[in-house]
């Protein structure tokens, strides 16, 4: 294996510091997951020389808004007063109808999401108006750039710059994320991720909510959020949004584990060339069976707050779904929420990409293991 040393911790921070003009980083308990995953990818990630250069970049851009957070934070200290309410966090093993589901929720009038362009640029740059003209403008060239990275992505999972987006690159600005060992190949930064306190990184989400809210006038409507790395912190995200319910998708792990191995051999081959697919399997097959054991402990203490929800009945009738969500969250739909679902639907339609073709064998996997390994779950969720 590749062991490159081209990343220092240090460095990042001072990068960070002369891109802003800004020193303070607020409490530094992000410097232990910062450091494990640091050390993960210079021993693990096998990273070619432009993986080095964009990983480089990505790392400052996100210590680079740690900073300008408590920069806007003391200019402004009414951010902290904002009240965060979260009506729903759709987890779920990812390719399980999650996206489907989370966007078709976000386009209810009772409820707000997490846009793209948000996740990527949350701080307003100096000097910018209301309308985040230069935000949005960066986000779509940003799109643009990743879809000449990985031209196929959209065929596997379909991204619009001011459409809504997971949370978790949210989170990405934490260093406690499931994003990196999804966009490469470091285990021991998964293993620190999966026995880790998240409450630091889970505080810091519900800021980055408050600094949204307060950028737009009038956001008060509660959130409905999206992302499997939530399954690694179930308890956690309960106590961090009291009013919150999950929001679990259910599919069979001998389809959605081999769909989740193909996009990840999709997106870290931007970053590596040495992507072995026969690793990346067993690794997610192995991630996810630990996952799904703790969310059925967490589920176990407090049942209420969780909604089960099956891919074949949201591909199938998702409006129904919709408003059986809807219904559990405590906010009946009405006629205004059936007219936002029926013009989202015709969105999804207009713009679906091409097929997703993958084996598990291709991933080093079978359909029979997959079955028996997963067969705690199946039997409760068949």
């Amino acid at each position: 294996m590749t062991v490159t040393t081209a990343l220092d911790v240090d460095e990042l921070l001072t990068g960070a510091a002369a891109k802003t003009g800004l020193d303070d980083f607020g409490d530094d308990w992000f410097r232990e997951p910062l450091d494990v995953l640091v050390a993960s990818l210079n021993a693990e990630a096998s990273l070619s020389p432009p993986g080095v250069r964009l990983t480089r970049h990505r790392l400052t851009a996100l210590l680079a808004d740690r900073l300008r957070l408590r920069a806007l934070q003391r200019e402004h200290p009414e951010v902290l007063d904002v009240e965060v309410r979260v009506a729903a966090e759709i987890c779920g093993l990812p390719r399980t109808g999650s996206t489907l589901l989370h966007r078709l929720l976000a386009a209810s009038p009772q409820l707000t999401s997490t846009l793209s362009w948000e996740v990527a640029y949350p701080v307003p740059f100096p000097g910018e108006g209301p309308d985040a003209a230069e935000r949005k403008r960066r986000a779509q060239e940003r799109m643009r750039a990743f879809a000449q990275l990985s031209p196929d992505f959209g065929d596997l999972h379909t991204v619009v710059w001011d459409g809504p987006e997971e949370d978790v690159l949210l989170l990405d600005r934490t260093f406690v994320s499931m994003s990196f060992d999804s966009f490469y190949r470091v285990p021991s930064y998964g293993d620190w991720l999966r026995a880790a306190d998240q409450t630091p990184a889970y505080r810091e989400l519900r800021e980055w909510l408050q600094v949204l809210q307060w950028q737009q006038e009038g956001r008060t409507r509660p959130w409905v959020l999206k992302s499997p790395h939530h399954l690694t912190a179930v308890d956690t995200v309960l106590d961090t949004f009291p009013g919150c319910k999950v929001v679990m998708t259910h599919r069979s792990p001998a389809r959605a584990v081999p769909s989740y191995a193909s996009m990840v051999r999709m997106m870290s081959s931007q970053y590596s060339e040495n992507v072995d697919p026969l690793w990346i399997g067993p690794y997610w097959s192995g991630r996810f069976a630990q996952t799904l054991r703790g969310f059925a402990a967490a589920r176990q203490a407090r049942p209420e707050r969780f909604v089960d929800v099956r891919f074949a009945d949201t591909v199938a009738k998702p409006l129904v779904v919709a408003h059986d969500v809807l219904g559990e969250l405590g906010l009946p739909a009405g006629p205004a929420d059936d007219q936002a679902f029926a013009a989202y639907l015709r969105q999804n339609r207009a713009e679906r990409h091409g097929a997703h073709s993958y084996a598990p064998e291709d991933f080093g996997l079978t359909e029979d293991r997959l079955e028996r390994d997963f067969a705690f779950y199946t039997e409760v969720y068949p």
